[in-house]
């Protein structure tokens, strides 16, 4: 499987960016020590998680203008979306008309 392509999806991902995923859902936008700290994921895995992530846009990554030395990541607009379409089963929601 090539990493990047469009058909991956965050299902295809391994449970290692679900879980990065998962952390910057609930906590915003971090930097790579601070989701390392948050995960309690190894660094290396952190970094390869990100850029999978990246690879399907889902994670943008950003300067962190507190530390220039470190990047800021957080999820993108579509990466909402996407996990709503998994949480459905894929299947869009009919809308209700009273």
């Amino acid at each position: 499987m090539m990493a990047g392509t469009e058909e991956e999806s965050l299902d295809d991902l391994p449970p290692s960016a679900k879980l990065v995923f998962k952390v910057l859902e609930y906590n915003g936008p971090l930097t790579q020590k601070g989701i390392v700290q948050e995960s309690m994921l190894s660094a290396r895995t952190v970094r390869y998680a990100l850029e999978r992530l990246e690879g399907i846009g889902i994670v943008d990554e950003d300067v962190y203008f507190a530390d220039a030395r470190q990047n800021l990541y957080q999820l993108t607009d579509l990466a909402p979306k996407q996990a709503q379409a998994k949480a459905d089963g894929g299947k869009e929601k009919a809308c209700c008309a009273e």
